[in-house]
Protein backbone atom coordinates (compact mmCIF):
# COMPACT_ATOMS: atom_id res chain seq x y z
CA UNK A 1 0.00 0.00 0.00
CA UNK A 2 1.49 3.34 -1.09
CA UNK A 3 0.71 6.35 1.03
CA UNK A 4 0.79 9.80 -0.52
CA UNK A 5 1.27 12.76 1.74
CA UNK A 6 -0.56 15.88 0.87
CA UNK A 7 1.46 18.94 1.86
CA UNK A 8 4.99 20.34 1.69
CA UNK A 9 8.17 18.78 2.94
CA UNK A 10 10.45 20.58 5.38
CA UNK A 11 13.02 21.22 2.65
CA UNK A 12 10.44 22.91 0.41
CA UNK A 13 9.34 25.19 3.26
CA UNK A 14 12.94 26.18 4.07
CA UNK A 15 13.65 27.02 0.42
CA UNK A 16 10.46 29.13 0.25
CA UNK A 17 11.45 31.05 3.40
CA UNK A 18 14.95 31.68 2.03
CA UNK A 19 13.55 33.06 -1.24
CA UNK A 20 11.08 35.23 0.67
CA UNK A 21 13.83 36.58 2.96
CA UNK A 22 16.00 37.57 -0.01
CA UNK A 23 13.04 39.23 -1.76
CA UNK A 24 12.04 41.17 1.37
CA UNK A 25 15.61 42.34 1.91
CA UNK A 26 15.76 43.74 -1.63
CA UNK A 27 12.35 45.44 -1.30
CA UNK A 28 13.25 47.02 2.05
CA UNK A 29 16.52 48.38 0.67
CA UNK A 30 14.69 49.93 -2.28
CA UNK A 31 12.13 51.61 -0.02
CA UNK A 32 14.82 52.67 2.44
CA UNK A 33 16.88 54.38 -0.25
CA UNK A 34 13.74 56.10 -1.55
CA UNK A 35 12.94 57.49 1.89
CA UNK A 36 16.56 58.60 2.31
CA UNK A 37 16.45 60.40 -1.05
CA UNK A 38 13.21 62.14 -0.03
CA UNK A 39 14.79 63.36 3.22
CA UNK A 40 17.87 64.69 1.39
CA UNK A 41 15.65 66.39 -1.17
CA UNK A 42 13.66 68.10 1.60
CA UNK A 43 16.89 69.30 3.23
CA UNK A 44 18.09 70.79 -0.07
CA UNK A 45 14.70 72.42 -0.58
CA UNK A 46 14.82 74.09 2.85
CA UNK A 47 18.43 75.19 2.29
CA UNK A 48 17.57 76.81 -1.05
CA UNK A 49 14.59 78.59 0.51
CA UNK A 50 16.82 79.92 3.29
CA UNK A 51 19.49 81.05 0.79
CA UNK A 52 16.88 82.80 -1.38
CA UNK A 53 15.46 84.53 1.69
CA UNK A 54 18.90 85.73 2.81
CA UNK A 55 19.72 86.96 -0.71
CA UNK A 56 16.42 88.84 -0.94
CA UNK A 57 17.01 90.52 2.44
CA UNK A 58 20.48 91.71 1.48
CA UNK A 59 20.29 95.34 0.48
CA UNK A 60 16.72 95.70 1.75
CA UNK A 61 16.68 94.77 5.44
CA UNK A 62 20.44 94.58 5.85
CA UNK A 63 22.79 97.17 4.33
CA UNK A 64 24.66 96.36 1.14
CA UNK A 65 28.16 96.81 2.57
CA UNK A 66 31.35 94.96 1.69
CA UNK A 67 32.02 92.17 4.16
CA UNK A 68 30.69 88.89 5.54
CA UNK A 69 27.85 88.00 7.86
CA UNK A 70 27.08 84.54 9.19
CA UNK A 71 24.65 82.75 11.41
CA UNK A 72 22.63 79.59 11.86
CA UNK A 73 19.00 78.69 11.38
CA UNK A 74 17.07 76.03 13.32
CA UNK A 75 20.32 74.67 14.83
CA UNK A 76 20.89 72.78 11.59
CA UNK A 77 21.69 75.16 8.75
CA UNK A 78 24.75 77.42 8.91
CA UNK A 79 24.78 80.35 6.50
CA UNK A 80 27.33 82.84 5.22
CA UNK A 81 26.61 85.98 3.18
CA UNK A 82 29.57 87.58 1.37
CA UNK A 83 29.31 90.97 -0.29
CA UNK A 84 32.15 92.13 -2.54
CA UNK A 85 32.49 94.80 -5.23
CA UNK A 86 32.73 93.63 -8.81
CA UNK A 87 35.79 94.85 -10.68
CA UNK A 88 34.92 97.14 -13.55
CA UNK A 89 35.94 95.92 -16.99
CA UNK A 90 38.95 97.65 -18.55
CA UNK A 91 38.16 100.43 -20.97
CA UNK A 92 38.79 99.27 -24.52
CA UNK A 93 40.45 101.52 -27.05
CA UNK A 94 37.67 101.63 -29.62
CA UNK A 95 37.90 103.78 -32.64
CA UNK A 96 34.51 105.36 -32.06
CA UNK A 97 33.49 106.02 -28.47
CA UNK A 98 30.05 105.03 -27.30
CA UNK A 99 27.98 105.68 -24.23
CA UNK A 100 29.15 102.36 -22.81
CA UNK A 101 32.74 103.61 -22.84
CA UNK A 102 31.91 106.52 -20.58
CA UNK A 103 32.64 105.83 -16.94
CA UNK A 104 29.68 104.91 -14.78
CA UNK A 105 28.39 107.31 -12.24
CA UNK A 106 30.69 107.25 -9.23
CA UNK A 107 27.68 106.90 -6.92
CA UNK A 108 26.81 103.48 -8.34
CA UNK A 109 28.76 100.24 -7.95
CA UNK A 110 28.05 96.67 -8.88
CA UNK A 111 28.22 94.32 -5.87
CA UNK A 112 28.35 90.51 -5.85
CA UNK A 113 26.23 88.85 -3.18
CA UNK A 114 27.10 85.21 -2.42
CA UNK A 115 24.94 83.22 -0.02
CA UNK A 116 26.16 79.79 1.13
CA UNK A 117 24.03 77.50 3.30
CA UNK A 118 25.60 74.31 4.67
CA UNK A 119 24.35 71.52 6.93
CA UNK A 120 25.26 68.05 8.12
CA UNK A 121 26.80 66.54 11.23
CA UNK A 122 29.92 65.01 9.73
CA UNK A 123 32.58 67.24 8.19
CA UNK A 124 33.17 64.64 5.48
CA UNK A 125 29.48 64.38 4.56
CA UNK A 126 28.51 68.03 4.84
CA UNK A 127 26.19 69.36 2.15
CA UNK A 128 25.88 72.94 0.93
CA UNK A 129 24.05 75.22 -1.48
CA UNK A 130 25.44 78.48 -2.86
CA UNK A 131 23.52 81.25 -4.63
CA UNK A 132 25.26 84.21 -6.29
CA UNK A 133 23.65 87.41 -7.49
CA UNK A 134 24.58 90.95 -8.50
CA UNK A 135 23.17 94.11 -6.95
CA UNK A 136 23.60 97.78 -7.73
CA UNK A 137 24.79 99.79 -4.77
CA UNK A 138 23.89 103.46 -4.83
CA UNK A 139 25.57 106.00 -2.63
CA UNK A 140 22.99 107.64 -0.38
CA UNK A 141 21.97 111.14 -1.45
CA UNK A 142 22.41 113.73 1.29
Amino acid sequence: MIRRHKGFSLLEILVAFAIMAVALTIVLRIFGSGVNAAVISEEYNLAVQLAESLAARTGVETPLQVGETFGSEADKYDWLVKIAPVAEPPVSGRRFPSQQDQPAQPSQKLMKVSVRVSWGEDVDRQRSVQLDSLRIWREPVL
